[in-house]
């Protein structure tokens, strides 16, 4: 791949003009975080951190991307149904880590009472790295899906606008002109009015659970923002706010303040700081209710790391979508090596083999939010520990994707304006609604670039590292 602005990102003086450009027109868009000094306040926000430049991609990958989706959107909820499959694969993990084995308590208390709700929505997003071959060819590799709380389609609605502006500055309209337009918050603002007409309660309305320190609230506006313009009215209420005020009656219809709810669409719950026992007893509440969570406990379970270990295993996709082989071709395509450290034979093999070439692995935990992950150094300390015991189990192995490098501005508040060597990850956004068996809805709805410099091994935007980005189709 080539590095595309190299002759843009000699002239330092130009940098710093465009910078101040490209930094007022994010804000003129509302590419727009809270800041950290007040994560619940909106008096005062900043931009959010984005690339000057947007990022080269080859249009053949970002193709690949999207065609692939509707395939993991129909995975992640073939998985979701699989009470079998998700025991089975999450048996050792489960005995090792809390957290999981927490979602998976309440999924075992859901289906022993029955399951109340009878349409399902999944809003996920399935991120990407472009690993180069030994020839420098690039090839599209999944890093993860994210199946709650798939965040940043606001935001990225948004950028589109920034770099062309920035481009059209320096008189450069054709290349302005290849700018894609992106519009995941409509997308998903789509699953979400669907899932709530086929609910069938035209008062009812749509519970956003969110954190009370959250700094990308205008992310999630935009999507509450796009429900409001089709007369759907969104509610934020935090998980202790379910806790005292939330309820069900007979029929297990879900209640908040008095009023119906038809669809739970989690902005938290991702990660086990941001539960307590109320907390949990809450998720527990809005389970057990018909109302249509995005994501029910099984989908969030199907986004397991662990869960996409199993998957890459030859024959469990063929037993996940049986009698569709292109569907399992293009799935298996995008795969990463991915390995089991259970205990026994192939976890020993995989720790060995890890250790060994320390440079090619890394080991990742059963969690979202990015900044999770161990590599190099770091990896081989946690694999010298944990090599012996079973906790072992609550931790997956996958291969190192390793992108070509290339030079951008990364722009931050208060940070100077310099270029460095960068990787990205390119994210696509899938929505499908399912209504008992059969599924009425199943798209992609846009993307998202993230930028990162590379000496930052891990973690996303929220976490502080990446920055928002747009792809340049080349």
């Amino acid at each position: 791949m080539a590095t595309g602005w190299g002759s843009l990102l000699q002239d330092e003086q130009q940098l710093e003009e465009l910078a101040r450009q490209a930094v007022d027109r994010a804000l003129a868009e509302g590419v727009l975080l809270r800041t950290l000094q007040e994560p619940s306040s909106s008096d005062v926000v900043s931009y959010a951190p984005f690339t000057l430049f947007p990022s080269l991609v080859p249009s053949a990958l970002l193709e690949q991307a999207y065609a692939v989706q509707m395939d993991f959107n129909m995975l992640v909820d073939a998985v979701s149904q699989n009470a079998a499959f998700l025991e089975q694969t999450l048996s050792s993990t489960i005995k090792r880590d809390n957290f999981t084995a927490h979602l998976f308590n309440i999924y075992k208390q859901v289906l022993k009472e029955g399951i109340a709700q009878t349409v399902f929505l999944g809003l996920n997003r399935s991120d990407y790295m472009f690993q180069r071959n030994a020839d420098g060819s690039p090839v599209l590799k999944q890093i993860e899906i994210n199946t709650i709380s798939a965040s940043f389609g606001g935001l990225a609605s948004r950028t589109p606008a920034v770099h062309r502006h920035v481009l059209n500055v320096l008189s450069k309209t054709k290349e302005a002109a290849k700018i894609l337009s992106n519009n995941p918050s409509k997308g998903l603002a789509q699953g979400i009015t669907k899932a709530w007409e086929l609910y069938g309660s035209a008062n009812a309305l749509v519970l956003l659970i969110a954190q009370e320190k959250e700094r990308n609230i205008f992310d999630q506006r935009a999507i509450e923002n796009e429900l409001l313009a089709r007369n759907i009215h969104v509610i934020r209420r935090r998980f202790e706010d379910v806790s005292e005020k939330g309820s069900l009656d007979q029929d297990r219809r879900l209640f908040m303040d008095g009023q119906e709810v038809a669809v739970v669409y989690f902005r938290d719950g991702y990660m086990p700081s941001q539960y307590s026992v109320q907390n949990w007893e809450a998720r527990l509440l809005l389970e057990r209710s018909c109302a249509i969570k995005c994501p029910d406990i099984a989908t969030q379970l199907a986004g397991t790391k662990k869960v996409q270990q199993e998957l890459s295993r030859m024959g469990v996709l063929e037993m996940l979508l049986p009698g569709q082989p292109e569907t399992v071709a293009r799935l298996r395509a995008t795969f990463a090596g991915l390995y089991s450290l259970d205990m026994g034979e192939e976890g020993d093999q995989a720790i060995t083999e890890a250790l060994a070439a320390p440079s090619q692995f890394v080991l990742k935990p059963q969690r979202e939010g990015g900044g999770n992950n161990l590599y190099g150094e770091e990896m081989v300390q946690a694999l010298e520990h944990l090599k012996d015991s079973e906790e072992r189990a609550s931790y997956i192995l996958m291969e190192k994707i390793e992108p070509e490098p290339f030079g951008n501005c990364l722009l931050r508040p208060g940070s100077p304006v310099r270029v460095v060597q960068c990787i990205s990850e390119l994210g696509i956004f899938g929505v499908y609604v399912r209504q008992g068996k059969t599924l009425v809805m199943n798209k992609h709805v846009g993307h998202l670039l993230r930028t990162k410099a590379i000496e930052h091994a891990d973690g996303g935007v929220a976490a502080g590292v990446a920055v928002l980005d747009n792809p340049y189709p080349v």
